[in-house]
């Protein structure tokens, strides 16, 4: 029997090291295997949404992880079926942002 746990709904646990809270020794280091998808959506009222789509956290790390970036651009947002969505178009600083905290990105449509 393995010592260390495959799976947890905790929200400090660590994928990569299997353990919570995380004892990584790089702190740069995500729990993302495959880059976040970043996209811009446009409706057919206003300005449209920044989306962030296929980040692998907890859906309360989510929500802190929201309000954190709409205090840092000063823009609406909320999350939609695990997908993080900023109220207007955002994608250029947020992509700064997201590389800067040590995640992978990919732009989707343009």
């Amino acid at each position: 029997m393995a010592d260390k746990p495959v799976y947890s709904t905790d929200p400090e646990f660590c994928a990569s090291c299997r353990r919570s809270p995380c004892t990584c020794t790089d702190p740069l280091k995500r729990r993302q295997p495959e880059p976040v998808r970043l996209e811009f959506r446009r409706g057919s009222k206003g300005s449209g949404v920044t989306a962030l789509s296929r980040l692998n956290m907890h859906p309360s790390l989510k929500e802190k992880l929201l309000s954190e970036l709409k205090r840092k651009f000063g823009c609406g947002g909320t999350v939609k079926d695990g997908v993080l969505e900023l109220q207007g178009d955002r994608r250029e600083p947020l992509e700064a942002y997201l590389l800067s905290e040590g995640y992978k990105v990919k732009r989707i449509g343009g």
